[in-house]
């Protein structure tokens, strides 16, 4: 338990994002560093205990974009390297736990700086590279993201803290101290945010928990440069220790664990429930209940009323369902469109799509890059396949639709206005540059909210558009769980550390809201603590008397 004293810091001020903008020195830099790490082929080892190993099992990364090409090789953990990370993990606990909070935050705050200026253009590029981020989302995401979640993650458990109880006189003291978990955090991270796969084992960090962290096989390149800029912030071996491998064989042993505090998930529902599932098979074997953290799968939806502008609509749906190909959490996937406004709206979205250039993500003119691997691909063209071959069915009409793999991982922008508002895009989540439409009888708007709530298991993010503020307050009362994020006359994605706490429920998580206070307590367990100055010298009370 400790804060800044009398002068604690202030609220944290977002990172303003830089644009890239033609002739600006930000984008030259970018590309000189796009053009080193292009001809790096570079290796990357696990990192245990502060010891960089190679295991001789390698992968190679590839680019989605252009998969012909391999950026490097990426060393994979076998039992052995699991077994040395979890007794890493329990030796740098107890001096860890102890460093007082301003110097674990120091540490944190020193990484907030380091990426503000000299590993920003390493961690944007192998952002755009290995996950093929155009420089703008990258830059929002490795770069902006991280830095705001390094810097309020401080301020919030600053605030947390400083949350103590009442001491009536002066014979009595009553604190909280609030400790890290009784065990080591298992931080499991995705692909498709750099700022989440660092700030997931940060966070239990911060709180003074030691982690080992599984990174997303496609994503260990940006992974490798987090890992370098947590050692230039003065991390100590063994806080975070980087282990890249198979789920098969990294899973396992840690989940068997019985030092395992807590789980830090962000990933697929089916994943999460597995998790969820062997934690209660081993909770014999646990020193402590496991915190199981986690932010899952979305069907994030739009819903538009008849008032709704439709040229706000109409950007909404093509930003927050196709940027970063869909491969948001929280992206557009489905919208409940009226009858009275498809005409016009449709007009728009045909040309949107017809307009949004797509391809290698160091053309900075192109809108999109391509998706993350072949087995995405794979599932993005079979739903696409299918929506054209049930055209007359279950679905209207497919706007778009276009791909190929035979350079890059590429899916075009792709609408689907299906027939029926359970169509199986319309209900089951797709991960990509696809976006369901369900066109409905404008009098219908409060049947079809009910639909949006019913239709989907996920709880994740959500807009409404209408320019009608009783429709406005019926759909936030009538969608009031079947989003965590809410938006109003805005698309669902886009959330900003401080400004909209993120995450859901139902079947996207257990809505602990990253880059807020809310996710902090979790990975911290406070014991109450109660001195008495003047304590009793006769057991008999008075009304014995």
């Amino acid at each position: 338990m400790s804060s800044f004293g009398s002068s604690p810091i202030p609220t944290p001020a977002n990172e303003p994002v830089r644009d890239y903008a033609p002739g600006s020195p930000e984008r030259a830099r970018i590309e000189v560093e796009l053009d080193r790490q292009l001809a790096a082929k570079i290796e990357v080892p696990l990192v245990i205990g502060g010891e960089k190993i190679t295991t001789g099992n390698t992968r190679e990364m590839v680019m989605p974009h252009r998969h012909s090409h391999v950026t490097g090789i990426a060393h994979q953990a076998g039992e052995a390297e699991v077994a040395k990370a979890l007794a890493e993990a329990e030796l740098a606990r107890g001096p860890w736990a102890a460093m007082p909070f301003e110097d674990r935050a120091a540490i944190f705050l020193r990484a907030a700086r380091l990426l503000e200026d000299e590993f920003r253009d390493q961690l944007n590029a192998a952002t755009m590279l290995g996950q093929s981020k155009t420089v703008y989302q990258a830059e929002i995401d490795s770069a902006c993201e991280l830095i705001d979640f390094f810097r309020f993650n401080v301020h919030y458990l600053e605030r947390i803290y400083a949350e103590q109880p009442i001491s009536p006189g002066s014979a009595v003291w009553n604190r909280v101290e609030y400790r890290p978990l009784d065990g080591f955090v298992f931080a499991i991270t995705p692909f498709n945010f750099t700022s989440i796969a660092a700030n997931l084992p940060a966070a239990p960090a911060l709180c003074g928990n030691t982690v080992i962290w599984k990174p997303a096989s496609t994503s260990i390149l940006s992974g490798h440069y987090i890992m370098e800029l947590f050692e230039a912030a003065g991390l100590p071996p063994g806080v975070i220790n980087f282990l890249p491998g198979s789920s098969s064989v990294v899973g396992p042993s840690i989940m068997g664990d019985a030092r395992l505090g807590g789980i830090h998930f962000t990933g697929s529902t089916s994943t999460f429930k597995t998790l969820w599932r062997q934690a209660s098979d081993n909770l014999d074997r646990y020193r402590a209940y496991p915190r199981l953290v986690g932010e899952t799968g979305g069907k994030d939806f739009v819903v538009a009323h008849p008032s709704a502008d439709l040229e706000t609509l109409s950007v909404a749906l093509l930003r927050g369902a196709f940027e970063y190909q869909g491969q948001k959490c929280s992206a557009a996937s489905r919208a409940y469109i009226p009858d009275s406004l498809w005409p016009a709206l449709r007009e728009r979205l045909a040309a949107g799509i017809a307009e949004l250039k797509m391809g290698d993500v160091r053309d900075f003119s192109n809108f999109l890059g391509a998706v993350i691997d072949k087995n995405a691909f794979a599932d993005h063209k079979g739903a696409i396949d299918a929506a054209k071959a049930a055209v007359g069915a279950g679905v209207k009409e497919v706007l778009g639709g276009e791909y190929d793999d035979s350079e890059g991982y590429f899916v075009r922008p792709t609408i689907i206005v299906a027939n029926e508002p359970d169509y199986p895009t319309m209900v089951e989540e797709l991960f990509g540059p696809i976006l369901s439409i369900y066109v409905y009888p404008e009098a219908e708007f409060e049947q079809t909210l009910q639909l949006c709530d019913k239709s989907s298991p996920y709880a994740l993010t959500g807009a409404i558009f209408a320019q009608d503020r009783a429709a406005v307050v019926t759909a936030v009362e009538q969608l009031r769980f079947a989003a965590g994020n809410f938006y109003i006359n805005d698309k669902p994605t886009g959330a900003v550390v401080g400004q909209q706490p993120f995450g859901g429920g139902r079947a996207s998580g257990t809505n602990d809201k990253a880059g807020s206070m809310w996710n902090l307590i979790r990975w911290l367990s406070p014991r109450t603590i109660k001195e008495n100055f003047a304590p009793a010298r006769d057991w008999r009370y008075p009304f014995l008397g």
